[in-house]
């Protein structure tokens, strides 16, 4: 009774000036409510529009649910954020629960969470408001080191690396949500047991992306299925601070695989991404010096299959980028629905890409590891299958 009475005296006491609710005492309840939850408690935000000077912190708690009154009904403004980083930020924690607001303009993450066993992010929106910068916070929704992580219904706005990250986790699903104005629409990276399927990454830089990188605690991700999806004119210009790996990304990708080891695409419309709809590479491509020694920079069981391509207008591909303006060069306004950099583990010579059944696709092989010669668009090499990953129930 004691925790839902406080509930109530927060949701009276920020609702009492409509509008924008900026008092500093405000804050302060709303601070001392997270710092205080017990477990099982339910932190209950009003509908309004609540500014924040601070990142609000939820640490060491079990199965706490933060509720608002809805997307765009209870919004968490960060716009004169002086201190912290990220907007609401979850640690040390398990079976989490947060749904049903609108997060805004903090000054790094809009949401970050980390070492959260049991992690549920449902009917959330996360966004930069304005035009795309690189002064934008890196990610939009961040999950990072976590286990069970659910994100559902959720939009992602503006992000200057991803709007949807989910990194060096396991068992993650990402579905029915909404990613467009990112550098990257949605990022899966040195993640394992991943499924991303019903969602649209539209008008991103890059739509959806599976990385492995190096140097990193979790080495290698693998067992990602990206499935059913909408991914669509992902053709915005990059806007990724100079030094981070998206920044490599060359505007028009729909899908990229960067190094990672089983991973499915299949079933997805794939459509007007006007550089590279699918592309399958491995970390030399970004041509950034590697010095991981546990680390493997290349793709391995890719299986790219039964997708459906298409192009409503022909967009040569972007000259901003070195893959691109090849692209341009050997296929003018027409560059191939799947490009593959061909750089192949010498110690693993077997097929790492199989191709099955992508409706009006094209294919090309670009030869990186040769200096971009002998181009082959050849798709009888790659004419195979790998096993089906689990669908989600």
């Amino acid at each position: 009774m004691r925790h839902f009475r406080n509930a109530v005296l927060l949701c009276f006491s920020l609702s009492v000036a409509p509008g924008v609710v900026a008092q500093p005492e405000v804050e302060r309840q709303l601070q001392t409510r997270f710092i205080l939850a017990e477990d099982g408690d339910t932190i209950e935000l009003p509908a309004g529009r609540i500014e924040l000077t601070n990142t609000l912190w939820l640490d060491g708690k079990r199965g706490v649910t933060v509720r608002g009154a809805g997307i765009d009904r209870t919004v968490l403004s960060f716009r004169g954020q002086k201190q912290g980083a990220e907007g609401l930020k979850i640690t040390h924690a398990s079976d989490i629960l947060l749904e049903g607001f609108t997060l805004e303009n903090s000054r790094g993450d809009l949401l970050k969470a980390q070492q959260v066993g049991g992690l549920t992010l449902r009917d959330l929106k996360a966004q930069w408001t304005g035009k795309p910068r690189k002064s934008n916070g890196s990610y939009a929704l961040y999950p990072v080191q976590c286990q069970r992580v659910r994100i559902e219904r959720c939009t992602a706005i503006g992000a200057s690396d991803a709007g949807i990250y989910v990194g060096q986790s396991d068992s993650v699903w990402v579905t029915d949500c909404l990613a467009y104005h990112n550098v990257a629409g949605i990022e899966i990276e040195n993640t394992t047991h991943a499924w991303v399927w019903n969602n649209t990454a539209r008008d991103n830089t890059g739509g959806i992306l599976v990385f492995d990188l190096p140097d990193l605690p979790k080495k290698q991700g693998g067992r990602v299925l990206v499935w059913k999806n909408q991914v669509l004119h992902n053709n915005h210009k990059n806007f990724a601070p100079k030094g981070n790996i998206v920044a490599k990304v060359p505007p028009g990708t729909g899908i990229m695989v960067l190094a990672a080891r089983q991973v499915e695409i299949a079933e997805n419309t794939i459509s007007d991404n006007r550089t590279a709809p699918t592309a399958i590479v491995s970390y030399y491509i970004a041509q950034i010096p590697l010095q991981d020694q546990a680390y493997s920079p290349y793709p391995a069981d890719v299986y790219v299959h039964d997708n459906a391509y298409s192009s409503t207008r022909k967009c040569r591909p972007t000259w901003r980028h070195r893959l691109g303006f090849l692209l341009w060069l050997k296929f003018g306004r027409r560059p191939p629905s799947i490009v593959y950099d061909g750089i192949t583990d010498p110690d693993a010579p077997d097929v790492c890409l199989c191709l099955r059944r992508n409706a009006n696709a094209s294919f090309a092989n670009v030869n990186a590891a040769q200096g971009f010669k002998k181009i082959t668009t050849d798709t009888a090499p790659h004419d195979c299958s790998f096993p089906l990953l689990p669908r989600p129930k």
